[in-house]
Formats: structure tokens, sequence, C-alpha cells
């Protein structure tokens, strides 16, 4: 683990966000001994984290994104293993119906990490998949976490380091008396980075004590792929909708539905699940669909997660932070 500051007389970093971008960025700077300051929106559900499925999936998510995300997300896991002890290495499970095998054909294609298992071996992993599936990927280098309970842990990690996480909007005048401002506020920061844009997220929480599952299970299907993530006390996070808009809406009843559909499909006994929670948010992104840090002026924009929140947020955090103790440098609206 890394290293607590027991003094701050490194340069003064003011972070604006403390979704899991700021709280990790403030937490990488901090064990530098960086003197930190954190400033964010009171609400928790308006950061786009707060309904992340958690899964450190860097093979998985390889699949529709860029192979380099590989390197850093596997770094990630040994970060947030570090960070969060609860943080759970027990890989993930990729099925598809039999009609669907040759979605699970083309994902084996664009991804590595994984081996092909026999319906024998879905049913030693998962025993509640048992019959159900012909054969899966599995991806054994995977992990997932409960974000809500990661960021709680570094929120009060920071807070033992004597780092003060305030509440309230930003002014420019909060600005002075900082040597760095790292903007870490997702979609918030759209009306200053043109380039960004906004992509809901939809996600559903079901407490369905019939089933268990030890790990994320992804079922993939042509129009909706899903993904299904373990929490503890029989409750399971359901998600995979991404749609090209900023608009904050609810859940919709087209995507409550197809979730619905999916995890039924999975399993049958998510027809007897409780639904504790359907929720929405924007997740942030660049063309690219990769982050990115952006200098405007005097503030160091760190942003564009996209669904990759979790996965990538150490690696940015580290790019920020040499940055900020001079060992790298970024022009003005210059991308990293």
């Amino acid at each position: 683990m890394e290293a607590e500051s027991t003094s701050a007389a490194g340069p003064r970093v003011l972070v604006i966000g403390a979704g899991v971008a700021g709280l990790v960025t403030a937490t990488v700077l901090a064990a530098r001994g960086a003197a930190v300051s954190m400033i964010h929106r009171p609400e928790p559900a308006t950061r786009a984290s707060h309904f992340a499925g958690g899964m450190l999936a860097p093979w998985c998510e390889a699949a529709d994104a860029t192979p380099a995300l590989v390197v850093p997300g596997v770094e990630a896991i040994e970060w947030w293993a570090r960070h969060v002890p609860e943080t759970c290495r027990e890989g993930s499970l990729v099925v598809a119906a039999r009609r669907d095998q040759g979605e699970l054909a083309r994902f084996a294609r664009r991804t590595s990490g994984h081996r092909m298992c026999s319906a024998a071996e879905v049913a030693a992993l998962e025993p509640d998949l048992q019959e159900r599936f012909a054969q899966a990927l599995f991806f054994a280098g995977e992990a997932h976490l409960d974000p809500r309970a990661a960021l709680r842990a570094l929120a009060a990690g920071l807070t033992r380091r004597g780092i003060e996480i305030r509440e309230g909007e930003v002014a420019e005048a909060d600005h002075a008396g900082f040597d760095h401002i790292i903007d870490c506020r997702g979609h918030a920061a759209a009306p200053v980075l043109p380039e960004l844009r906004g992509v809901r997220g939809e996600m559903l929480l079901l407490r369905c004590p019939g089933v268990t599952l030890r790990r994320p299970v992804r079922l993939l299907h042509p129009r909706i792929p899903l993904y299904i993530v373990p929490r503890a006390g029989g409750v399971f996070m359901v998600g995979a909708t991404m749609i090209e808009s900023a608009d904050r809406r609810a859940v919709t009843v087209r995507s409550a539905v197809e979730l619905l559909n999916a995890a039924y499909a999975l399993h049958p006994g998510f027809a007897e699940a409780e639904i504790l929670e359907a929720g929405s948010n924007i997740r942030p992104a660049f063309p690219d669909n990769m982050p990115a840090l952006r200098r405007r002026g005097r503030v160091l924009h760190l942003n564009g997660m996209y669904r990759h929140g979790f996965l990538l947020s150490p690696h940015f955090a580290h790019r920020a932070a040499a940055i900020v103790f001079g060992e790298d440098s970024i022009k003005n609206g210059e991308a990293a």
C-alpha cells in the first residue's frame, strides 16, 4: 500500500469532484505528500460512479475498446486490492444463449486473457448456472468491488490523513491559494470541455437470495448485452444500457423490461427478485471513449471516464500526479 504522508509540504492541490476519479486522484496525491483539498457537490447520487457496476475487467472491456486499456486495467486491480481489501478477485464469466453462440465466438476473438469452459466447468465455477449454458469464457484474472463501499473507503482514508472533503459549488475565487487545480467533475465539466458528451447508463439493484453468484456474469446478446455483479447480502447490480444522451431522466420502462428479461434469461430465480433501486446517470465520454487529461488555463481536467472509471482512474491519477510534481507536462488544451 502506498505510504501515508505525515506532512503536507508538497504542492497545494485542489481536487474538484468526489466521484471515483476525484477520490482516487486525491488519494494518489496525498500519498505523495501533496497538500490536498477537495470540494464536491453534496449529493452522491449526482455522480456517475454511484451507479457503476464495479467490474475491474480489463480483458472484457477491450472487446469494445482499445487494447491499450488492458495493462493499466490490470494495474488497477492491484491498486484497488491494496486500498479496498474487500475487492473480490474471482474472475468473470461470459456466457450466451445457444442461439447466440456466434456472439460468444466473436467476443472470444476480440479479447484475450480467457479460456473456454465446458458446461461442466461452468457448473463448477457457478453451480447455480448448472445446465444453463453449454460453454462460457472465463477471465480468471479479473475482479470486482462494490463501488459505493469502495468510494466510502477512499473518503475515509483521506479523512484519516486530515484532508477535508468540503461540500459546495466551486467559484473561480476558490482557486486562489492553490498551486494546481484538478477538475474531476465528469459531465458537469461539459461547458468548458467542448468534446465531452454524455452517455446515459441505467441500472437496477435486485435482492435475490435464491440465486448465488461468486463473480460478475456477462450475458451476450445482439441487442442488449447484460452484466450481473454480485454484492453482499444476496444483492445484484444489473446493468449495461448505453444511450447516447445527456438527458438525466429516470430509468425508462423499455430499459427496465430489457434488463429484467435478460436477468431472467440468465437464471429464472430472478423472477422472484426484489427491486431495490432503479437508477440512471450520465457517463462523461470523449470521442474515442477513453479518459484523457486536458489543460484549460490553470485547471487540469481529468475526465472522459465513460464506463472505465474504476478501471482507469488509478492510471490517470498517477499521470496527473506526475504533472503536479513536475515529472511530466501537458500543454494548454493538449490531450494526455
